[in-house]
């Protein structure tokens, strides 16, 4: 089904942003894929009603599709959200070893980051594995068009989907270091404030050259990750999966010798 601004009415105050212009173009369409792992076997009985009741309320985008108006400009359009068209739930067969869903689930993974996200209903939609992978007994995997926000705030808003195991009527909580941070900003003073502001402008300044730099003039050497070769953007993707433990991501952070922000 198209939809014509023509035909429907755009609701005025639900601009699509610049940046949002951008990533859902002729030429580009970026998207995050998100995977939630299960430790026990998923129940995709609950996935309608808590698509509906916990995750469309989010975001009035998630209800939304982009169209353009009159003079051309493209804003976000309600729409009836028709789940059963969002949730996929793939068939495999059964009994098979760990190895061969692992490599299924790979491959799955990075058929999803290749197909583009039809334009005329919500640019989201949900992936049911229902298998066991080496990592996990199940996984939900979210695909969600970069159009809809950046990748903090849609994170954000799948974190508030869940609920803790301790008591479910709680909100969703990690450990914070705000309070030994303000702890540490009022024993050192103004004296590290200024030195924390003038180190920030450094960087920004050091990170702005070197991209110009490296945009006009050197281009980047290759790498495992840069290949250099023409079209490569057009090649099948590989999703690859580093799992870090908190305790490693430590000593990375004091290997580096970064502060967190």
């Amino acid at each position: 089904m198209e939809y014509n601004s023509d035909e429907h009415e755009v609701l005025p105050d639900m601009p699509v942003s610049p940046s949002g212009h951008y990533f859902n173009s002729s030429v580009l369409s970026l998207c995050i894929v998100a995977v939630l792992e299960f430790e026990v076997p998923i129940d995709d009985s609950l996935a309608m009603t808590l698509l509906r009741d916990v995750f469309l309320p989010i975001n009035p985008r998630f209800s939304s599709i982009m169209v353009e108006d009159k003079k051309g400009v493209k804003k976000w359009k309600k729409v009836e959200v028709k789940l059963e068209d969002h949730i996929n739930v793939p068939t495999i067969p059964t009994g098979m070893s760990l190895e061969f869903y692992d490599d299924y689930f790979n491959d799955y993974l990075s058929k999803v980051s290749l197909d583009r996200l039809p334009q005329n209903k919500p640019l989201w939609e949900v992936h049911l594995l229902k298998y066991p992978t080496s990592n996990a007994a199940g996984n939900i995997v979210f695909k969600l068009h970069h159009a809809l926000g950046d990748g903090y705030s849609l994170m954000g808003a799948l974190l508030s989907c869940l609920q803790r195991a301790d008591n479910p009527s709680l909100p969703l909580t990690f450990p914070s270091r705000e309070s030994s941070r303000r702890r540490d900003e009022r024993n050192n003073g103004i004296f590290w404030r200024s030195g924390h502001m003038f180190f920030g402008v450094g960087n920004t300044i050091s990170d702005f050259g070197s991209t110009f730099i490296k945009s006009n003039f050197i281009k980047d050497g290759r790498t495992p990750i840069r290949s250099g070769e023409d079209g490569v953007e057009f090649r099948p993707s590989i999703i690859t999966t580093l799992i870090f433990s908190l305790d490693r991501i430590k000593q990375i952070k004091a290997k580096l010798g970064v502060v967190s922000i």
